[in-house]
């Protein structure tokens, strides 16, 4: 489960969905290359601002739930993740090597998206475009400094 991330000067809850597929979605994805990207994953964790809530792989294809710190870019994250795990799927798993020519794994694209934790667009949508709504409903009636202008 996501907790909020307190640093010094800011306090976030960014949530990413990334989809990252194999190169000529190939299938590459086994009971062991995909623990082998699981841990590698938990080893991106201790080094990197990122946390991975979830991980789902199909056989040609990796879904990522991330929460990370808003000096993390998306893109920054996304390859990072992406590099690491390449390496070492190759290294601990030369089958799958020979499956890809070209000596990469991932395909250049990806898809990335927000999740929203406490509401969906609408929700945050709806409550930025009342701001302050509230407060000049309670002080209509009031007069102010500024009304004899």
């Amino acid at each position: 489960m996501s907790e909020h991330i307190n640093k010094r000067h800011n306090v976030s809850l960014l949530l990413y969905h990334i989809v990252c597929p194999v190169k000529y979605r190939r299938k590459v994805f086994t009971d062991e290359s995909e623990q082998t990207l699981k841990n590698t994953c938990v080893e991106i964790s201790k080094c990197y601002e990122m946390k991975f809530l979830e991980i789902g792989t199909d056989e040609d294809h990796v879904h990522f739930l991330v929460q990370s710190v808003p000096t993390m870019l998306p893109t920054r994250m996304v390859q990072t993740i992406k590099s690491i795990t390449a390496k070492e799927v190759f290294r601990l798993h030369p089958e799958v090597k020979k499956m890809l020519w070209g000596g990469q794994f991932w395909t250049k694209g990806f898809y990335i998206n927000t999740v929203g934790h406490h509401a969906n667009e609408a929700i945050i949508q709806n409550y930025v475009k009342n701001q302050g709504r509230k407060y000049q409903r309670i002080y209509k009636d009031q007069i102010t400094l500024f009304d004899n202008l």
